[in-house]
């Protein structure tokens, strides 16, 4: 810390305010902007999340899903080159 930092001087501060929390762990996640602006608060995220959860198990229990999940990406498919 730099000398000119006089932590002594301010009120209200608390050691270890958070070391339990961190210590069990935190799950962050960092959003791309645009899917970070589709959601308003937290509580809208995990809401959303939960409602995909909700719909993945309903579909494996029904047998909607089979086999292993394929990833979707903005790119779309991959073409082989006519070169082969």
């Amino acid at each position: 810390m730099r000398p000119e930092y006089d932590f002594s001087s301010m009120e209200g501060g608390v050691r270890g305010k958070h070391y339990e929390q961190y210590r069990r762990g935190t799950n962050v996640v960092l959003l791309e902007p645009d899917v970070a602006a589709a959601f308003p608060t937290e509580s809208a995220a995990n809401e959303a999340l939960r409602s995909v959860f909700r719909t993945a198990r309903a579909a494996r229990r029904s047998g909607g899903l089979s086999g292993p999940v394929q990833r979707a990406t903005s790119r779309g498919p991959k073409h082989r080159s006519s070169r082969s």
